[in-house]
């Protein structure tokens, strides 16, 4: 490409975001749809350092410092993250070319933060046969070993032995919960009008009986949102999901935040507005080699992992035409239950929501 600016009247045209940083790193033009996708007037990125909009990262910079020839092709970098001046983080697979006067072209294909894939397309289904018959098959066992710890808890005392008849249940039951999970999903109910901050404040009550004092939770909540229609009881289960795997990430502080989104497409779908539902977190974050992985089925970070309680979140926010995404560095990991509300104006109306409690941190 040549020194000058390319023609705008070109590539505004295109939806694909497009940028053209000079040799200096600084940003010499870009297109509307790049402007757009970042939320920010086009006048104010000009001139501004490319590098500056990486989020947590130095791909941009170290690109622009490599010196590189035009025929070297594109360089494909996946999950990379822009914003201007600290604003909302966006998600991209970018292309970087290098130019014949040693600038960059970046040409960025939006990606919803982290999607997950569905489990249900995403494993084979040879693997999803072999789990649900290994579940069928450890069933009996399970019960004869529950009836056993039943028989030896009328035998034995309150002392040690007791102690250890209880866990011996205890483990059984746990596993005969795992066991139910890959055989019998919950056949899904009737779903009906509910408001998301009493799911919260219920999950709240999970996190304070597990964690105690050790986590601080913190209500962010938009007390003006309409009601929701939905399940309960599975969104229940599938936020605690994600608390849950925060504690034990280690966190410190947990976040959860309300908020509405307009405008929103979830799959095929344009919504007039969605929830957006953000468990946040200063945990050690997603580790780097199952970044793709987290939501399928027996993918865990953790050694005494199930890696079935994101699988179960995402198959429940797809129960309510929702999606979970989302973004993961240490220190700061954010997942994102989007669902739309009902298109009914009615229940559009803030004065038909319930007041919630005011943002406060909980122990």
């Amino acid at each position: 490409m040549a020194d000058e600016t390319p023609p705008p009247h070109v590539f505004d045209a295109l939806t694909t975001p497009l940028v053209w940083a000079a040799a200096d790193g600084r940003i010499r033009a870009c297109n509307l749809a790049f402007a757009r996708w970042l939320g920010v007037g086009r006048k104010r990125l000009l001139d501004q350092p490319l590098a500056a909009l990486e989020v947590d990262g130095e791909v941009l910079r170290q690109a622009l410092r490599t010196p590189g020839d035009p025929s070297d092709g594109a360089i494909r970098v996946r999950r990379l993250a822009l914003a201007f001046l600290g604003g909302e983080p966006r998600f991209a697979d970018a292309w970087l070319s290098r130019e014949a006067d040693g600038g960059l072209l970046l040409e960025a294909h939006p990606v919803d933060e982290f999607p997950g894939a569905d489990p249900t397309q995403a494993m084979p289904l040879a693997l999803s046969a072999a789990l649900r018959g290994l579940a069928h098959e450890l069933r009996n066992p399970l019960a004869g070993l529950k009836g056993a710890a039943q028989l030896l808890a009328r035998r034995v005392g309150d002392g040690e032995s007791g102690e250890l008849v209880a866990l011996i249940d205890s483990e059984v039951a746990r596993l005969g919960t795992l066991v139910d999970q890959l055989l019998s999903p919950r056949a899904p109910t009737p779903h009906r009008a509910l408001n998301i901050h009493g799911v919260l404040e219920q999950v709240l009550r999970l996190a304070e009986a597990d964690a105690g004092w050790a986590v601080r939770m913190v209500r962010d909540y938009d007390p003006s949102l309409p009601e929701l229609l939905g399940d309960p009881d599975r969104l229940t289960q599938a936020i605690w999901n994600l608390v849950r795997n925060a504690i034990q990430a280690g966190a410190a502080n947990i976040t959860l935040r309300t908020r509405a989104a307009l405008g929103v497409r979830l799959g095929d779908e344009v919504h007039a507005m969605v929830l957006r539902l953000e468990v946040v977190d200063d945990g050690r974050g997603v580790p780097e080699n199952i970044v793709e992985q987290i939501f399928l089925p027996l993918v865990s970070g953790r050694a005494d992992g199930s890696g079935l309680g994101l699988a179960l979140a995402q198959q429940v926010a797809r129960e309510h035409r929702g999606a979970l995404v989302y973004r993961s560095r240490a220190g700061h990991t954010v997942f994102t239950l989007q669902v739309p509300f009902p298109d009914d104006d009615a229940s559009g109306d803030p004065e038909h929501s319930e007041t919630t409690a005011p943002e406060a941190p909980v122990a």
